[in-house]
Order: C-alpha cells, then sequence, then structure tokens
C-alpha cells in the first residue's frame, strides 16, 4: 500500500463480474500525487478491467473508487452522470486504438475538449494544443489529419488530447500494444517525460523496460487480484511469488 494520509486515488475491495466470470476479486490499493503506478500481469488478468474501474468506463459490482477528492463508485452505485463528466476532465485516459476523431484535424482533435467542456476560446484552445504539440514532438503536424499520421504519431496526438484537458490524473490502457516495434519508444518518451513533470499515472504495459525506468511502484496482477507490488528493483531482481517469475521469465525473453 501507498504509504500516504492523502491518496489522489483510493480503491477499496473492487470487485468486478461479466456473468459468470470474475474479473476483479477485491482489490486495495492508494496512489498518491505525483505516483507512477504500471501494472502488468498475464492477458486476461484484469488489467484492463482494473483501469477503467477507475474513470467510470466499467461499473464495479463492489467496493469503493475515490478519485481526485470524489468518489466515483461505491457499492455499484455510480456517481450521477453530470458530475461523473466532470470527473473524467480530471482523469485522462490514453488508449490501444488512439480513438482520435479522423474528421477533425490534429489541432481540433485536441482543443475540441476544452472548447466544449471547459468553454476556451478558440484562440486560447489553440495556443494551448499548439504548446502541447511542441511537448510531444509533433509541431508540424497540427493541420494534418489523423489518417496521415503513423501510429506512433497518433497515440502522441491522443496524449496531448488528453492532456488538453488538464487531468489530475492520467491513465494508460497498454498505450504502445497497437504500435510497430520501431515507434514504441516514441510513445514511451513522451511518457517518460510527463512522469518527470511529476503526472500522477497509471499504467497497464507489457513494457518492462519502462517499468523499470519510470515506475515508483510495479503492481504484478493474476486472476482479478494483485498478486505482489514492489519497487521495480525488487519485483525485477527479486519477486516473491512464483506466479511473478514465470510472467516475467516468459514476457522478458521476447524483449
Amino acid at each position: 500500500m501507498s504509504d500516504t494520509t492523502d491518496p489522489i486515488v483510493r480503491i477499496r475491495g473492487l470487485r468486478k463480474a461479466f456473468g459468470e466470470h470474475v474479473v476483479l476479486s477485491g482489490i486495495d490499493w492508494d496512489v498518491a500525487a505525483s505516483q507512477v503506478v504500471v501494472v502488468i500481469g498475464p492477458s486476461g488478468s484484469g488489467k484492463s478491467t482494473f483501469l477503467r474501474c477507475c474513470n467510470g468506463l466499467e461499473r464495479p459490482e463492489g467496493g469503493r473508487v475515490e478519485i481526485c477528492g470524489r468518489t466515483l463508485v461505491d457499492e455499484g452505485v455510480m456517481l450521477p452522470e453530470p458530475e461523473l463528466n466532470r470527473l473524467r476532465q480530471e482523469v485522462g485516459m490514453v488508449f490501444q486504438a488512439f480513438n482520435l476523431f479522423p474528421h477533425l484535424s490534429v489541432l481540433d482533435n485536441i482543443t475540441i475538449g476544452p472548447r466544449k467542456l471547459r468553454g476556451l476560446s478558440r484562440a486560447d484552445a489553440e495556443a494551448a494544443a499548439r504548446a502541447l504539440l511542441e511537448k510531444v514532438g509533433l509541431t508540424q503536424k497540427a493541420d494534418a489529419m489523423p489518417a496521415s499520421l503513423s501510429g506512433g504519431q497518433k497515440q502522441r496526438v491522443a496524449i496531448a488530447r488528453a492532456l488538453a484537458m488538464q487531468p489530475r490524473v492520467m491513465l494508460f490502457d497498454e498505450p504502445t500494444s497497437a504500435l510497430d516495434p520501431e515507434l514504441v519508444d516514441e510513445v514511451l518518451q513522451v511518457m517518460k517525460l510527463l512522469a518527470a513533470d511529476g503526472m500522477t499515472m497509471m499504467v497497464v504495459t507489457h513494457e518492462m523496460g519502462f517499468a523499470r525506468e519510470v515506475a515508483d511502484v510495479v503492481l504484478v496482477m493474476d486472476g482479478g487480484g494483485i498478486i505482489e507490488a514492489g519497487p521495480p528493483d525488487v519485483i525485477f531482481s527479486q519477486p516473491t511469488q512464483e506466479r511473478t517469475r514465470s510472467f516475467l521469465q516468459a514476457v522478458l525473453k521476447n524483449q
């Protein structure tokens, strides 16, 4: 458990099932402000569902999630939709599949949220968007359409779009899994920059090098629960669980 007395994310007894299939079997965890939590584990262990329960994309049947000072869900009761939408403005999420609007330019993809939801003027939204494009190394792509971008560029635009809402927490659901291997590093470099800037991050990934370098804590999931957690140097060099050892052995031989 995090030792902070005032976590930005607090999860207690989180349970989720799809029909008879139990996906999350009772998770407790705290995330401190500016902490980078990397979640690893085999496919089907519940990692993505865990993340999606942290911004209301999945409704858990049991347990409690508090994020950014508000109760997102308590024993299956979610925030009302208007409040949920306001909370999501503080919790950015980056998906595997980019989810850019194909009919909008890069600049318009990034500015639509701040203009529609935060009430920014076009000029202010575009100035902020151009600063974010510089941050992710895509200044020259402001007027490009998504179809003309590589996968790595699309994912960097997706990160800029999430950052444009000025979130307090960023969730990343396997952000590099859909990318060709040579494009992975350009996305990871942006995420490393965010971590260095103090962004609170929860990251589901199979990129063990990123986990070793950037994580404050690594959570290992299997069977719908956290089977092991600790600093990356401990998890990768001295795991206590045989399931962790076998998973890392299988993953690391391919990286």
